[in-house]
């Protein structure tokens, strides 16, 4: 089922989880290219203006909290332990944290979002062989979220590739494939020493979060996100606000901010350093964590000005692993468990088939009389 806007003469190509056959899809790049642009199409356009009551709501005084990786890993045991200190930390008090020094070189990170602006670049036919046809293909290219069921369309192309444990990719541009793969091995490193970390943070030992998730042959997802200039950004979103499914993830950018993260009722701006990774804790490290660290709610606004580029690498359990609260910290804290397990799989599919708002998805296996 394909929406259309006569005036645009815009197509969507449907992303149900069912295997109808692709439409025609046009791009947000393309649409936002189209000679003398001015104004959105309705499909763009929320009714109720998105921001209203969000922009009284901007905190311009929070400091987002940053951890020193090399710490965590090359640093003396005290110099370890207040590193662990200070992820638990971010993690529980905003589920949002910078990571600065951690190894993965500049020019990789550089090279890769050249990679995905290439990718971007290529023609709308070209594109369209790796659309995918289910939210669970490893590769899997559109716009918005989920075009066959947002009621009103985000301002945003996208690139979603399964890379882990098998690495799925695009065979264009030439030699995207091959950067993805070393940037994805190096990020994916990262990820696992930032687990090992949290889960010391909770009192339990360093691999037992990844061995309790069988992170070993966790999930990881390459998202690239292309945010073109808006000509109304204060009519349209990037991405509404929602939460992440998995563990963390690990977002870059092209030094184009428009990413905002929820704290305390407010909205955050979010100015990444340079050579920094941006890191969201998701909803089944809310799960496995019994609603001790808070999965972040964040949101992508759009400028008129420029175009943003960036990507997302959000690592989960494996597949086939039923996410519920870790036994050790149910017993060890007295508590009953505040969610129900449900197969990551069938999390992720049911979050990729819906309408993305906020936290719907894990409300659903939270239990309400937990507290």
């Amino acid at each position: 089922m394909a929406a259309t806007d006569p005036t645009f003469n815009i197509h969507y190509s449907s992303q149900l989880p069912h295997d109808q056959p692709a439409k025609l899809m046009t791009s947000i790049k393309k649409l936002a290219e189209s000679p003398g642009i001015t104004f959105i199409p309705p499909t763009h356009t929320y009714t109720n203006n998105p921001h209203d009551d969000l922009e009284a709501l901007i905190d311009t005084e929070s400091t987002i909290p940053t951890v020193d990786f090399s710490l965590l890993t090359s640093g003396t045991p005290q110099q370890r332990s207040q590193a662990i200190h200070d992820l638990g930390k971010a993690c529980q008090d905003w589920g949002f944290f910078l990571v600065i020094n951690h190894g993965v070189p500049e020019s990789l990170m550089k090279a890769i979002l050249d990679g995905c602006q290439g990718f971007f670049d290529l023609t709308e036919e070209e594109k369209q062989e790796f659309e995918g046809k289910h939210v669970l293909d490893p590769i899997r290219c559109g716009t918005s979220f989920n075009a066959s069921v947002d009621k009103v369309m985000f301002w945003r192309d996208f690139l979603k590739v399964f890379v882990y444990p098998e690495f799925h990719f695009p065979t264009k541009p030439a030699g995207f494939s091959e950067l993805a793969l070393e940037y994805c091995k190096r990020t994916r490193q990262v990820t696992r020493e930032l687990l090992k970390g949290i889960s010391e943070s909770l009192g339990l030992e360093a691999g037992d979060l990844e061995k309790f998730l069988n992170v070993e042959s966790g999930l990881q997802i390459f998202i690239a996100n292309l945010y073109p200039p808006c000509p109304q950004p204060e009519l349209a979103l990037g991405m509404p606000p929602h939460s992440d499914h998995g563990l963390l993830t690990l977002l870059i950018q092209n030094g184009i901010n428009g990413l905002q993260v929820q704290h305390k009722g407010k909205w955050v701006n979010v100015n990444a350093m340079p050579n920094s990774f941006l890191v969201n804790t998701g909803d089944h490290l809310e799960i496995f964590s019994n609603g001790k660290y808070r999965s972040n709610i964040h949101r992508a606004v759009l400028t008129n000005k420029a175009t943003r580029i960036s990507l997302a690498s959000p690592t989960g359990p494996s597949l086939e692993t039923v996410v519920t609260p870790a036994p050790e910290l149910i017993n060890n804290e007295n508590r009953k468990p505040a969610y129900i397990g449900m197969k990551y799989k069938d999390y992720l599919e049911l979050q990729q088939s819906s309408i993305l708002d906020g936290k719907s998805i894990l409300d659903r296996v939270r239990v309400s009389n937990s507290e």
